[in-house]
């Protein structure tokens, strides 16, 4: 990478610290996936529209391939792989499953982010509150009902409430 291409990004990345030299022209996609290894966030459309490379910045959620790398400088960004583990999954991974909510699973990354940022955002949720946040999200195999349910689940199970009930 030539010098003049290329600066200097410090951020936290669930978690963890890391620095390094990026391109200045890399998406934080890229920087996640090419130079992190973290290759739960998927390449989907490349023009913010489908909601598969969202990750959280700093609480809230974002198109990864829509933000450079360098612009990544000082902050906090969480991904799929700071969630759960595979013997202590999160909440929400957990209602997904519990749900199957996730059918071919390529877009599963970008909603759990995205539900993430959306519960942890809101005391309370109505189905509709639900709908409109993850609007941007797109599943192509249509499993937004179960998407849409476990949402709900995991908000309940975070908030010491009985999952399914709705919220006012």
């Amino acid at each position: 990478m030539s010098d003049l291409h290329d600066a200097r990004v410090r951020c936290t990345v669930n978690g963890e610290g890391w620095q390094g030299r990026v391109d200045v022209r890399a998406s934080l996609l890229d920087l996640l996936r090419d130079e992190l290894r973290l290759r739960g966030t998927k390449r989907g459309c490349e023009a913010m529209t489908c909601g598969v490379c969202t990750v959280i910045v700093d609480g809230a959620p974002i198109s990864a391939c829509g933000m450079f790398a360098v612009d990544a400088d000082g902050t906090d960004i969480r991904t799929v792989e700071g969630l759960g583990a595979p013997d202590s999954p999160d909440p929400l991974q957990h209602a997904f499953a519990e749900r199957v909510a996730a059918q071919c699973g390529y877009c599963t990354s970008g909603q759990l982010m995205s539900a993430t940022a959306l519960i942890e955002s809101h005391e309370t949720l109505t189905r509709a509150d639900i709908v409109e946040w993850m609007q941007t999200n797109l599943c192509r195999c249509g499993g937004y009902l179960a998407i849409v349910e476990a949402i709900r689940d995991a908000h309940a199970a975070t908030r010491g409430r009985t999952p399914g009930r709705e919220q006012p």
